[in-house]
């Protein structure tokens, strides 16, 4: 086929980022010389996590509706849609994709529907088991809908959707590592019953402030935490164990740069139910106690969690009760050895593996139609 050109866009939260990375270099593998452009929001993470991955990245002043819809700051979100929608029309005729690839997040409906009306394939991914408004309002203009959950019919026309998986961080997928050298990476010791709790990229509240109220009770236990609190929380967290003192059986950081080492040594995981972090928990066959945000539109997490939860794959929390009920928990269960095992194969057997890889392939046969048609 001729040259490869790809635009990938979306973001706002890793959740959208790391699948957009993971289908470029999936791109990159079969295609070594395909040329790719990332469209993202100015001001939000993409503007330097896709750079850091090695791909040009184009910025839209583009942000979400607020809630309510009907508030009037909202005439000033359209007028930057538009605007965002006029700028990125001139990037598509400058670029000149084959195929325009949408991962959600505000920079994508744009992007995706500019793409539409200049005659571009277009190609979305839905992470979640509830579809966003992004990518619900798009379902019409693509002409393939990647999705991670069954029963996504009730959400786009079932002759275009492929059950795909989500991608995730190829880097995770590193089983060379042993329980030795991750323990020694974070200073723990490998022998040890280990959880891992992560809030995402930007961190959870609700999880950090379980963390903070039961220092004393995790001080006590014979188990280690690996605590990613998030670069928002960071500074006040550290502050804080400054103060109160940090048990010697906690590491606590903002970012962890090693995720294959932090999953490699947690023998649970304490996470929100991001569709993302879901996916890599099921590839990697890792219990976990997942504790759904309720500040994601649709509640789309509680869904994402009850599809585990139904086949025993994972614990549920519920956000209001995380604060009493999630450290108490996790102790009880990371060192209940049938129940680790339960929840790890479960999980394992949900997962869909090579995601970014099929996806690629479903870009490279839109970009060859595309191709052909000229």
């Amino acid at each position: 086929m001729e040259e490869l050109r790809v635009i990938i866009s979306g973001g706002g939260t890793g959740g959208h980022i790391f699948p957009a990375v993971s289908i470029a270099g999936a791109l990159r593998e079969l295609n070594p010389q395909a040329q790719i452009l990332f469209v993202g929001a100015e001001g939000r993470m993409e503007m330097q996590r896709v750079p850091a991955a090695g791909y040009e990245i184009v910025g839209l002043p583009i942000r979400g509706l607020l809630r309510p819809l009907w508030r009037l700051g909202n005439i000033g979100v359209l007028m930057d849609f538009f605007k965002s929608k006029r700028l990125v029309k001139q990037t598509l005729r400058e670029f000149r994709p084959d195929v325009a690839v949408g991962v959600g997040g505000y920079a994508s409906s744009a992007t995706l529907n500019a793409a539409y009306e200049l005659g571009i394939p277009c190609l979305i991914q839905e992470q979640n088991s509830y579809a966003g408004l992004t990518n619900k309002s798009l379902a019409k203009k693509a002409r393939k809908i990647c999705v991670a959950y069954e029963g996504m019919e009730r959400f786009f026309p079932k002759e275009r959707i492929l059950l795909t998986g989500n991608p995730v961080r190829q880097n995770l997928l590193n089983s060379s590592l042993t329980r030795q050298e991750c323990a020694a990476a974070f200073g723990l010791n490998p022998a040890k019953p280990t959880i891992l709790l992560m809030g995402g990229s930007l961190g959870a509240r609700t999880l950090n402030e379980s963390v903070m109220r039961n220092l004393s009770r995790i001080a006590a236990s014979p188990v280690q935490f690996i605590w990613q609190t998030g670069s928002y929380y960071w500074k006040d967290i550290e502050q804080t164990l400054d103060v109160k003192g940090k048990p010697t059986n906690l590491v606590a950081t903002d970012f962890i740069g090693r995720m294959d080492q932090a999953y490699c040594l947690a023998d649970l995981v304490i996470s929100r139910a991001g569709a993302g972090s879901i996916s890599e928990l099921c590839l990697l066959g890792k219990p976990s106690i997942l504790v759904p945000s309720p500040n994601v539109a649709e509640d789309h997490q509680t869904h994402n969690a009850m599809a585990l939860v139904a086949k025993q794959a994972a614990l549920l929390v519920r956000d209001a009760d995380a604060r009493e009920q999630l450290i108490p928990l996790a102790l009880e269960t990371v060192v209940n050895a049938a129940k680790l095992e339960e929840l790890g194969r479960n999980a394992g057997a949900m997962a869909l593996k090579d995601s970014a890889r099929i996806i690629a392939e479903e870009v490279i046969k839109l970009a060859k139609g595309k191709q052909n048609e000229k």
